[in-house]
């Protein structure tokens, strides 16, 4: 009995729903992976400030790179905004959020962009990395290295393939527009993006966890980009000294 209940809570229950009416009313298989909310509450109140930077950043035509789309929110936000010219790759490593992304872009219509599910995720080095399943959500799964307290363990081990970003700049085409949520991994991820920081120069929209805010913030600003809290927006002026929660940076026009 007790084994069947575990079972049970850790089962992810999935939703068919629909983005706001902004973004095209696009349908989006959710999961409580993400938490309640995303099977619970109105749209217009799960992740806002993501939604609202898919909106700011993502221009029609725009090639976009989500690395840790869990279950496609800022994906299907990017498609609605990109439109018919625009591109999506959604880069995932968890099998189980695989599966429902590749769900969630066979249902997208001809007036959004494509979106492209790459099994991966995305470190500092190409090569094979040990990834962790968060038993509590898996929005906070990471790889074993990483992660944080919200986590309350792992409820499984898997390895997976992961790709540095200039080996996938070298193989997709250029974003002008990347979201970055690796759970802590972020500093060795752009660390890594040399090419993708000082040539292909995206947007980007980066979540950083506050014992990285100085180092990403010393990262981007070498690679000649401003940097803007996500929540507050553009207009709060530019960030000083620390990268932001929800850290929004922009190149300089040399």
């Amino acid at each position: 009995m007790l084994r069947r209940t575990a079972e049970y809570l850790l089962r992810d229950w999935t939703r068919l729903r629909h983005l706001p009416a902004q973004f095209g009313g696009l349908p989006i298989h959710v999961s409580s992976a993400g938490g309640l909310s995303q099977l619970l509450r109105p749209m217009v109140q799960v992740e806002p400030e993501l939604l609202a930077t898919a909106k700011a950043l993502v221009k029609p035509g725009a090639t976009v790179w989500d690395i840790g789309a869990n279950v496609g929110l800022f994906s299907v936000a990017s498609a609605a905004c990109s439109g018919p010219g625009g591109k999506v790759f959604s880069f995932e490593p968890d099998t189980a959020l695989i599966a429902l992304l590749r769900r969630t872009a066979l249902l997208q219509p001809a007036t959004a962009a494509q979106m492209t599910i790459v099994p991966c995720g995305v470190a500092g080095t190409t090569g094979f990395r040990s990834f962790a399943i968060a038993s509590r959500a898996r929005a906070s799964n990471a790889l074993s290295e990483y992660g944080n307290t919200q986590t309350g363990g792992s409820r499984e081990m898997q390895t997976i393939a992961c790709f540095s970003p200039d080996d996938l700049l070298a193989q997709l085409p250029k974003p002008d527009v990347v979201k970055i949520d690796v759970e802590g991994a972020e500093i060795e991820l752009l660390s890594a993006a040399k090419g993708l920081l000082h040539e292909a120069r995206p947007m980007i929209a980066c979540e950083v966890a506050p014992a990285n805010s100085r180092a990403v913030f010393d990262i981007l600003v070498a690679a000649n980009y401003v940097l803007f809290d996500g929540v507050a927006g553009f207009s709060s002026g530019a960030a000083q000294g620390t990268a932001p929660w929800n850290t929004i940076a922009v190149p300089k026009i040399s």
